[in-house]
Parts: structure tokens; sequence; C-alpha cells
């Protein structure tokens, strides 16, 4: 007679190791699922952070695509992809930023050091809007297509691979369907 006590932990240890590697195995590790992908952008729940009003989701709307940033002064990842918000900016997209519950003067400040690459921008001080949007933390990066709806959600800093591979594909593909 086979004793559960010998028989047991081979089969978790196989039950863990096939778990480990669906895990693994998906098409796109970076990629977090997100439910609003296809769907109209949640709402915009930021105060003024500087002088300049802060968007709205009226701005969201506007024809065009669109790129909202979460991003914080503390974060050392926004510090690493703000590169290429900056040449997101310089492509003529509007980048919309999330400052997620930082203080208002260190936003400045880095925004002084790093250069600004929103053209419009928001404050997130409790965590609210990033709630609502599914933000698992910063920094977090929506493309928006021209009519609100949000095309993809990049978890983590934008590398240059990233922004090549996945941010500027689905940047051209909401432009293609502006197009139709």
């Amino acid at each position: 007679m086979i004793r559960p006590m010998v028989i047991l932990p081979p089969v978790v240890f196989m039950g863990l190791a096939v778990l480990f590697y669906l895990g693994m195995a998906r098409s796109d590790p970076d990629a977090l699922p997100s439910t609003f992908i296809g769907q109209l952008a949640p709402q915009v729940l930021v105060t003024p952070l500087g002088p300049d009003a802060p968007f709205a989701a009226a701005d969201l709307q506007k024809s065009g695509v669109k790129i909202v940033n979460f991003w914080a002064s503390w974060c050392q990842p926004c510090r690493a992809e703000h590169p290429q918000l900056i040449a997101l900016q310089a492509m003529g997209l509007p980048v919309y930023g999330v400052n997620y519950k930082d203080e208002a003067t260190a936003a400045l400040g880095f925004l002084v050091e790093m250069g600004a690459p929103y053209e419009k921008m928001g404050q997130d001080r409790q965590g609210r809007m990033a709630l609502e949007w599914g933000v698992y933390g910063v920094p977090e990066t929506f493309v928006i297509d021209g009519v609100g709806k949000i095309l993809l959600r990049w978890a983590g800093p934008i590398t240059m691979r990233n922004l090549e591979n996945h941010i500027l594909p689905a940047i051209a593909q909401a432009e293609a369907l502006v197009s139709k």
C-alpha cells in the first residue's frame, strides 16, 4: 500500500511546476492584462500641478493619438523612461502626465531637472485616478486613440526596446484607425 505522505510532495511539486511554466509561457511576459483595452479611458481625477490647468477627460477625447503617463519624482524607473517621453513629445504626440502620490515641489523640481514632456499634467495625490485606471505602480503609460479609447497599457518604464516594439506600433495602429 502506498502512503499519501510519499506521493503528496511529488504531486504538489509537479502542480507548482506546471503553474510556474504556464505563468512564464505568456506571449508577452512584460505585458499586464487590462480590462480597459478597447474601452473609453476612465475618468480623469487630477488636481493642478503647477500654475497651469490640469488636463481633463475632454482632452483625451480630442482627435489624434495621445499618451497618458503616470509618474512620480521618487520613482527611479520614471527617471529612466523620461528620455522616451521627451522623444514622444518631439514626435508631436500630446503626452499627459499624472503625478502619482507625490509632493508638488518635488514633482515640479523633477520636471525642471529632467525636462517637461507633458502637454498638460495633473496631480493624483491620493492615488484615486490610478486606482480607477487599474494602475499597479509607476511608471505606467497608456496609448489613447482619437476618440478616447485605450489601445495599449504599458506597465513599467518605457525603454527604447519597449518604445520600438510596443508603444510605436500601438501609436501607428491608432493613427491608421483615424485615417480610415
